[in-house]
């Protein structure tokens, strides 16, 4: 019987094993619960409602406590996991696993304020982490683990090409300070100043904050500029393609389900 109701809260929980009505209301309660408390973070800073802080912090309350309870499900229910079936190392493992720190690191800023008192500042800091509970969002949408499976898929081309960029700031960094610190000692200060002027130039955002006056400042800017183009436009093709798999891949019919009305399947016929 435990089993029977830990495989169903499990199921519940992560709608992607589930089909039924109770899989996609909890799935819309939450999604909606989440961005809810992200609205909330954000109108707190808003002056003129202030006068409602109270209400924010009731329903701030009500939110930790229906998230700290479906941790705690979470929790218990993924010993039905293989993946983390022993009873007490396999839920050592998963609270360890990346989704279970984010919704721990989203709730416990609010149990750290309650049993200590902290000091002004590090209290914004702790509740702007609230704004991690939006990462939740990706057990819950299928669109965000479309996401994350195409930067895990295409992990090892984009580092790459972050290598390449990265190459091509510090080698813009440096040539354009040995050529600019002369005629501006004052703008191109030292070398981690003409990496901010990289950056910039790199991604050609252009601040105006540091030009160079030279004329092989300016050649070298032009070149930079065209490189930083054609190295950006790398990941984006790489995402691109990634997409275009993962979109392919989903189309794919799974053998788990009936190809006219979608429902789970077993050896003898639809559930």
């Amino acid at each position: 019987m435990s089993q029977t109701t830990k495989g169903k809260v499990h199921t519940i929980l992560h709608p992607e094993l589930g089909f039924t009505k109770w899989d996609k209301i909890v799935n819309g309660f939450i999604i909606i619960l989440i961005c809810l408390n992200v609205i909330v973070v954000i109108l707190e800073t808003v002056p003129s409602l202030h006068l409602y802080h109270p209400y924010f912090i009731v329903f701030d309350t009500v939110s930790v406590i229906i998230f700290t309870i479906e941790y705690l499900l979470r929790l218990w229910s993924s010993s039905y996991d293989p993946k983390y079936s022993h009873k007490v190392h396999g839920r050592l493992k998963y609270m360890f696993s990346m989704y279970a720190l984010i919704d721990l690191v989203a709730i416990l800023p609010f149990y750290i304020h309650e049993i200590y008192s902290l000091d002004l500042r590090l209290l914004v800091m702790l509740r702007l982490l609230r704004f991690l509970r939006l990462f939740r969002l990706t057990a819950y949408m299928k669109s965000a683990r479309i996401v994350r499976s195409v930067f895990v898929g295409r992990a090892n081309e984009l580092k790459l090409s972050l290598v390449l960029i990265l190459f091509l700031i510090v080698i813009a960094g440096c040539t354009v300070y040995f050529v600019e610190h002369p005629a501006q000692p004052t703008v191109f200060s030292s070398i981690p100043a003409a990496l901010w002027w990289a950056v910039i130039t790199v991604t050609s955002v252009g601040y105006g904050d540091m030009v160079p006056i030279t004329a092989a400042g300016k050649i070298i800017t032009s070149l930079i500029s065209l490189i930083g183009l054609a190295i950006f436009a790398l990941p984006a093709g790489i995402i691109t393609a990634g997409f275009l798999d993962e979109m392919k891949k989903s189309k794919v019919p799974d053998a788990n389900l009936c190809p006219h009305c979608g429902k789970p399947v077993n050896k003898t016929g639809i559930i």
